[in-house]
This record gives structure tokens, C-alpha cells and sequence, in this order.
């Protein structure tokens, strides 16, 4: 057979949705490199989907279902091969005893950015659920602060256009490292710079965008709002707010001044734990230079007073009026661009869909210990890992243990939630199968057409939730659609075809042109087309219209202070992408084993050095981790990184077993970064990682003194 090469794009939870190009040779992928034509990613991949092939080959892939034979969470000894005949009628079997015993708001599926495709992972999948009258998801866990924000103050998921950024002369990185989560975006700020940009980062940690930055302001955690108000009211007191700007683009501006005078930059400062010249010193450059480009990083509303802090930080420059100029401006997501709406796709006007109750993922280990009434008896769960994810853990362990719970999962690979389900379906990968991206860092959408054969028995979602729907005995013909269907439907409203994506692969759907300023006369996409700095509909939700600071719980708590003096935070690392790669050895062993970071003054108090073992503990729970003694984090703020899986673990748990299950002022969201712990010195041998008891089909990750190789699925 010949050797080919297949455009695709990669599917994973990051802003920069990359074009690849996918060689295959004998019906094998066999390499994989960016698409160097592609205006944004411009031909390099990250340094985790660089060995994207590791998994989609790997020994460990799922190739045939599984149904449960022993206790929950035990491991894949618990389980026996099946048919598809078979696991799919007792997944029927399953959700009819949950709709027949409390209804089917009893039946929750629960998702979300395993694949950022919107074939394979909202639509057909949502579409059943939302036929049969199961809850719907509200999707909150990663976005759900920042989304509810950026509707409130510019109507929509919006901001200037990324790449863009090359006109601006200061750049501000808040809560944002882009060198790991955003690369693509590094040669426009890299170009910028050459034309004589400041590059600030704004971050609590010296992450590794912070360390390349022109400077660098670290706040206290969760006091964003606080710094960005601070900023407004000096570049108030210096004279530079554009007055002209505010009267014909926003509403609300005379309140909104009117507060930052309880603002000086003293007090801001002081909330903020930073010297007052700091402060004073951002607050100059913002004022005095235009455009300023303010990308905001997703991290940062991790806390209580998330969606405040995303308002006030969106809030500067339109006080600053740099949305006039192209390259100016704030973006958090570019996600309310796309033309793309799944709503119709999921809900089709010919097709009933009942009215039911929504439930917060968030909430999950809440869920399903008590809150939800009538109970979750069945669970469907793909594209996540909510037992390696989800906030709570030992709590949401301990609900998907219930023996009156029905859990599904489709997958790639066995996860920690695998480990707790009653039956496993196999799921292809991005390379076998057909899916339609957007992305929420730039402004196309890219096809991806399959290019191999599933290995095994492993289907597609779409195909998979097909069989469930006939196996119920639902006969609407839109449970039947292909996935073509599905991506042609999902394609109505843009100014693209499916026939012309499938001959070019992608294409700029939304309308915003490179080095324009898309709202310096068309508007923001309110009703009124003004930006509202004043929000009427906040009051009516019990939230303050105006920006405002909310102050994070338990980081701002000085009893629980006493008890538990490390605030914690997760940040994302450079080789793990959310849970997905996790498992597989070779970006185990560039992530290294859990490791807590603690700044020197914090180690020499507990009599710490590096390496030691440590228990990271609070009321909620405990992980083990290995000690990084550094100066990357301030005294009293602690980190580790985030998308380990219990199973591969010391001690069987994550960073998620100390996080708490907390909605956020505005959206509903997690409250991953609002986390105070204590970290105390444990036996150096706790750090082995003990195997599962599938030890034999699946690889392990290294641990701190040994590297266990892959052996052959089971």
C-alpha cells in the first residue's frame, strides 16, 4: 500500500486547534507534523501532541467493550470482554430501569473537552439525551465563569482578533502562559516585541511565559479584580480614559467611575500583596500606551470571585478605548466568533425534546451523593474523566461506587473512571473517524476526515449512541443521521460548505479580518451594540451589576489560615493536556511524578528539602507528592500540576482529592485555585506508586526511581 498523507486537526482542549498533516503507510499512522500553510499554527506542534501517535497506537487502546463482573474500583480484573450485542443491551437496559424507577431526569450524560470536535463530541451524543428528557449538562467545569462574564460586559465570547496582536505595543498576559497552553500564539507576541512591544505577565507564578516576559506581577491568588480596578482608577486619576470611546460604545461608565473612587491604588496594591509602584507602574504603561492587548488566561477563575475578576480585567480596555485600535483590546475566547450553533443540532426543530432540569458537572460529586433530586441512577459519561478531573474527589468516588448507579463510559483507553463503570465501550481517535472544529484561540474551522480503521471493535461516539437510541426502541430518523449529516447541519449558518472543507481542510469562518479593530464602529454584539460596564440582569441574579472584587473563600479565610497556611493552585503543564495523555509513558516521564512546589522560606519551615516526600492535606482529603523547592511561587502559595490519574498514583489520588466542590460568583463554575492545604513529610517509599490491579494491561507512567515499560493490552 502507498504511503499517503491526510489533513486533519487535533481535537484536544487548547485555544490553538492545530491543522496537521497525517501520514499513513499500510493502513498505519506512521508520522505526524503541523500544516506549515495554516495562517495561525503555522506547521509546528505542541510538545504533547508531538507523540499524539503514542496513543493512538498504543498497546493500552480499548479495542472491544467491556462489562463488569466484580466491585467498583478495583481495576479492569473487575471486568470480561463483550460483545457489542451484549454491552450495548444492558447499557439499554440500564437507562430503561433509571426512566422506569425516577424518570429520565434520573439519566445524566456527562462530557465535555476530551475532543473539542463538535460531531463526535456535542451532538449526537446531547441529541439523545435531550430526546429521551434526561437532565442536560450545564458544561461549567472549564469556561463556565469566563463565558457567563463575557456575556454579561461585550454580549458574547469575544475579543480582538489574535492575530492581531503584532500591532500591539504593550501585551499583558493575565493568568495566561502560553508557551503550555496557547503556543501558536507566542511568534505573534514574539513579532510584536521585534516591533518594539512590552511583554507584562500577570500571574502568581513565575510560569515560563512570565520568566520571558519584559515584567513580571505576581498578585495574591484570586485578587484580579482587585489589581484591575486598581489599574482603571489610575488611569482615571492620570487622565487617560477615553471619554469619547465610553460615551459611544459602553453604558454604565459614570457608575463605574464613580467606584473606582473607593479604589485608589493603595488599597488595590495592598489586596493584592504587591508594592504600591507595581501597581502604579502597570497602571502608567497602561495608560500611556496604545494599543494594549490584554489576553486572559482560563486559570485565573479558578476562584470564588472568577466572574467578577474576567469583567473588571475586560472592563480596562474599554476604559482605555483600545478596542478602537487593531491589535488592542482583551480576548479571553474567540469562541462567540464562529458562526457554528449546536443548539438547532442537538434540540432539531422536528425532533421533541421534553423539558428537564439542568445539572451543574461541577457539581458532580454533590450530584451523586445527595443533591439531585430525583437521584442519578444512570450515568453516561464521554470525552471526560470526572473521577481524575472533577473537583472533590473522595466524595465523587464514593458516589460513583453506589451500587444503585448505572455508569457508561466510552473511551480510548482505561481511565480512573473506567474503573468505576458497568460497562466500557470503546471509542476511536481523531485519526478514524470524521469531526468538524472550531476553535476558541483563533477564527477557522477545520474538517477532520477519518484516514485509518479503528483498531478492534472500537466505534465512533455518534455510531455508538446510535446503537444505544435503537437499542431503546427510538425510531426518529434524526437518531439515525450520519456524521456527515450531523457536520453539514452544524454547518448551516456558516459562510462555508461542507464540499469546499473537505477540499480545503479549513477556512476563516467569522468574518473578523486580520489587522481590523472588529468593534470600533460595528459594535459589541448586545442588543444596543454598546459594551455594558453596568449590568441590570446581574441584580436580578442577586450579583453585583458593576465590576466589583468578590474575594476568594478559603484563601481569604484567616481561620482556616491557621489550620491549613498554603494556598494551592493547579496550573496546567506543558505535557499533559487536561487527563488525556496521562497514562502514556513518554509524557509520564517529561512530566516527572507529582511534585508539590513550595517556595524555600515555606520548605525550611516544615524542614523540607527538595525531593522529600509529603502528604498535601485538608478537611476534604490528601494527595502524596514529591517536594520542588523553588522561588517559581511565592512564600505562602503552593503548586502542582494538574491531570495525573489516581490509579497511576501514590497513594491512589490527585491534586482533586484537597479541592472542593464551590460554585463561582458568576457561571456556576469550579473553584479548583480557592484551596488552602497543609503539606507534612511522609516515608520516601509512600511515592512508589502502587500498580493496579491491571497492572498487566495497561502501561505505567514512571515513577520517582523506576520506569515500568508498556506490555501488551489485556
Amino acid at each position: 500500500m502507498a504511503r499517503t498523507t491526510h489533513p486533519g486537526a487535533c481535537p484536544l482542549d487548547c485555544p490553538d486547534t492545530c491543522v496537521w498533516q497525517l501520514t499513513v503507510e499500510h493502513g498505519r499512522a506512521v508520522a505526524l507534523r503541523g500544516d506549515r500553510d495554516h495562517p495561525f499554527t503555522r506547521g509546528a506542534l505542541c510538545g504533547k501532541v508531538n507523540r499524539y501517535l503514542d496513543a493512538v497506537n498504543g498497546p493500552d487502546r480499548l479495542t472491544t467493550p467491556y462489562v463488569r463482573t466484580g466491585p467498583k474500583g478495583v481495576g479492569r480484573v473487575a471486568y470480561r470482554p463483550a460483545s457489542w450485542a451484549e454491552a450495548i443491551d444492558r447499557v439499554a437496559a440500564g437507562l430503561r430501569a433509571s426512566i422506569e424507577r425516577d424518570g429520565p431526569e434520573s439519566i445524566l450524560p456527562y462530557y465535555f473537552a476530551g475532543t473539542m470536535g463538535h460531531v463526535q463530541g456535542w451532538t449526537m451524543g446531547p441529541r439523545l439525551f435531550a430526546h429521551l428528557g434526561a437532565s442536560r449538562l450545564d458544561t461549567t467545569i472549564c469556561t463556565g465563569a469566563a463565558r457567563a462574564a463575557l456575556n454579561s460586559i461585550y454580549g458574547a465570547s469575544v475579543g480582538f482578533e489574535p492575530e492581531s496582536i503584532v500591532d500591539a505595543k504593550l501585551i499583558v498576559l493575565w493568568g495566561a502562559n502560553p508557551l503550555a497552553t496557547n503556543l501558536h500564539l507566542w511568534p505573534f507576541i514574539q513579532r510584536a516585541r521585534e516591533r518594539g512591544a512590552c511583554l507584562v505577565t500577570v500571574d502568581p507564578l513565575r510560569t515560563e511565559s512570565a520568566a520571558r516576559s519584559d515584567e513580571h506581577v505576581a498578585p495574591l491568588p484570586g485578587t484580579d479584580a482587585a489589581l484591575a480596578l486598581g489599574l482603571m482608577r489610575h488611569v482615571l486619576d492620570a487622565g487617560a480614559a477615553d471619554e469619547q470611546w465610553l460615551a459611544a460604545h459602553t453604558v454604565g461608565w459614570p457608575e463605574l467611575a464613580a467606584r473606582l473612587g473607593q479604589w485608589p491604588v493603595a488599597r488595590a496594591a495592598a489586596e493584592c500583596g504587591l508594592p504600591v509602584e507595581v501597581v502604579r507602574r502597570l497602571g502608567e504603561r497602561i495608560a500611556t500606551t496604545r494599543p494594549t492587548a490584554i489576553r486572559v488566561g482560563l486559570g485565573l477563575q479558578r476562584h470564588h470571585g472568577a466572574g467578577q475578576a474576567i469583567r473588571a480585567i475586560c472592563a480596562l480596555p474599554l476604559v482605555t478605548g483600545d478596542f478602537r485600535h487593531p491589535g488592542g483590546g482583551a480576548l479571553v475566547s474567540t469562541s462567540g466568533h464562529h458562526p457554528i450553533d449546536e443548539g438547532p443540532v442537538v434540540r432539531p426543530p422536528d425532533m421533541p425534546a421534553p423539558r428537564a432540569r439542568s445539572v451543574n458537572m461541577s457539581r458532580l460529586a454533590a450530584v451523586l451523593t445527595g443533591e439531585a433530586d430525583p437521584p442519578v441512577t444512570s450515568l453516561v459519561v464521554f470525552n471526560a474523566n470526572p473521577a481524575a478531573t472533577a473537583p472533590d474527589q473522595n466524595r465523587l468516588l464514593t458516589g460513583l461506587r453506589r451500587a444503585d448507579l448505572c455508569t457508561v463510559v466510552l473511551e480510548q483507553r482505561w481511565t480512573d473512571t473506567c474503573d468505576y463503570a458497568d460497562v466500557v465501550l470503546p471509542a476511536t481517535m481523531q485519526p478514524e473517524h470524521l469531526d468538524l472544529l472550531t476553535s476558541y484561540g483563533h477564527h477557522y474551522t477545520t474538517l477532520n476526515l477519518p484516514a485509518i480503521e479503528a483498531p478492534g471493535e472500537a466505534l465512533p461516539n455518534t455510531e455508538i449512541f446510535r446503537r444505544i437510541a435503537a437499542a431503546l426502541g427510538l425510531d426518529h430518523p434524526r437518531l439515525r443521521d450520519s456524521d456527515e449529516d450531523l457536520a453539514r447541519q452544524l454547518l448551516r449558518g456558516a459562510p462555508v460548505s461542507f464540499e469546499e472543507l473537505r477540499e480545503r481542510t479549513y477556512a476563516r469562518t467569522t468574518g473578523v479580518a486580520v489587522g481590523t479593530a472588529p468593534y470600533a464602529a460595528g459594535g459589541f454584539p448586545t442588543p444596543d451594540g454598546r459594551a455594558r460596564l453596568h449590568d441590570p440582569a446581574l441584580a436580578r441574579l442577586g450579583v453585583d451589576p458593576l465590576p466589583g472584587y468578590t474575594p476568594p473563600v478559603e484563601a481569604a479565610d484567616p481561620e482556616l489560615a491557621r489550620r491549613f497556611p498554603l494556598v494551592l493552585v493547579a496550573p496546567a503543564g506543558k505535557f499533559l493536556m487536561n487527563s488525556t495523555f496521562a497514562s502514556l509513558p513518554w509524557h509520564a516521564r517529561r512530566t516527572g511524578p507529582p511534585r508539590v512546589h513550595l517556595h524555600p522560606d515555606d520548605a525550611a519551615a516544615r524542614g523540607l528539602t527538595d525531593g522529600d516526600a509529603v502528604r498535601v492535606r485538608n478537611d476534604r482529603g490528601a494527595f502524596l507528592a514529591g517536594v520542588a523547592v523553588d522561588d517559581a511561587t511565592r512564600p505562602g502559595l503552593a503548586f502542582t500540576y494538574k491531570a495525573y490519574w489516581a490509579r497511576l498514583s501514590p497513594g491512589r489520588a490527585t491534586v482533586n482529592a484537597v479541592t472542593a466542590v464551590r460554585d463561582t460568583d458568576l457561571g456556576g463554575a469550579p473553584t479548583f485555585h480557592d484551596c488552602r492545604v497543609e503539606v507534612e513529610p511522609v516515608p520516601a517509599e509512600l511515592l512508589i506508586p502502587e500498580p493496579p490491579a491491571d497492572a498487566a494491561a495497561a502501561p505505567q507512567p514512571a515513577g520517582p526511581a523506576r520506569e515500568v515499560a508498556p506490555a501488551p493490552a489485556g
